[in-house]
């Protein structure tokens, strides 16, 4: 493998779609990764579809897209996927009249009441929809709890256990999951990355097989884990998670190494030009 993009890798053709993480990869907080605006600029003039994949179930679609815009990049509120988004689909095929149960805040409460699932109000949940929340209560931890062990079905956005804020970080969905697996003894289904389920309902929503999509981030454990388990080639950014210097320790560490290793938009931007060309 080439760790950066001065020739062609092993990656097997252009592709037809990119599929990129957000935070780490094309903003750190409220600040952009320097050229990720022109790399998405560039990609939009030449009709390659860009689109925006996140674990994060906190927010809307347009309140991605918008956060987005604040920072130069170009993207609409169609063209962002949210393992909230990916939960409710999921759960309507498998309970398409079902009531839930959600611990969560705006943006997954939204998706689910969208796919028009309907609270237990006082009776037996269905299923347990659960991503990060920050006002969550030990009540309301306890009444999910009695759900679960009452046979109700478990869906966790995405197992990350801490949540990077600025200065420090907070527990992330996946504590709260830890505290109500230890207490049911239920596993739950995990929704986004690494779980093929978000990949899956994103390349369905792209349209296009997982050998066409590029699937571009900064961490080995989720999105990289992801993109190989689903058969996309896999681009590693040096702009998050990973420096020049432990890239490859943490990859290996993760077992998954990536296709292609840039060190930001830049690069990644110079390295699809040249491969454009050839096709």
């Amino acid at each position: 493998m080439n760790p950066y993009p001065h020739e062609p890798t092993t990656l097997p053709r252009a592709p037809k779609a990119l599929l990129f993480d957000l935070d780490g990869t094309l903003y750190r907080g409220d600040e952009p990764v320097p050229g990720a605006d022109k790399l998405i600029e560039a990609l939009t003039a030449r009709g390659l579809p860009c689109w925006y994949l996140t674990n994060n179930s906190t927010r809307t679609p347009s309140q991605v897209a918008d956060h987005l815009h604040r920072m130069g990049i170009p993207a609409k509120a169609e063209q962002v996927i949210t393992s909230a988004e990916a939960a409710a689909a999921y759960a309507k095929t498998r309970h398409p009249a079902a009531s839930a149960f959600v611990i969560g805040e705006h943006g997954l409460q939204e998706a689910m009441r969208e796919a028009g699932f309907r609270s237990p109000e006082g009776g037996a949940a269905d299923i347990v929809v659960q991503g990060i929340d920050r006002s969550l209560t030990y009540d309301r931890l306890t009444e999910a709890l009695g759900h679960l062990l009452n046979g109700a079905e478990y869906l966790l956005t995405n197992p990350d256990r801490q949540l990077p804020v600025e200065g420090g970080v907070l527990p992330g969905a996946g504590s709260i999951a830890a505290a109500l697996q230890a207490a049911s003894g239920v596993e739950p289904t995990v929704i986004g990355k690494p779980s093929p389920i978000l990949m899956d309902f994103a390349l369905a929503r792209a349209g296009v097989a997982a050998s066409e999509a590029w699937v571009v981030g900064d961490n080995p454990l989720t999105d990289i884990a992801a993109g190989l388990a689903a058969g996309c080639p896999s681009v590693l950014v040096l702009t998050g998670l990973c420096a020049e210097e432990d890239w490859r320790r943490k990859c290996e560490a993760a077992g998954a190494l990536p296709d292609l290793v840039c060190r930001g938009p830049a690069e990644l931007g110079a390295y699809l030009e040249r491969y454009l060309r050839t096709e």
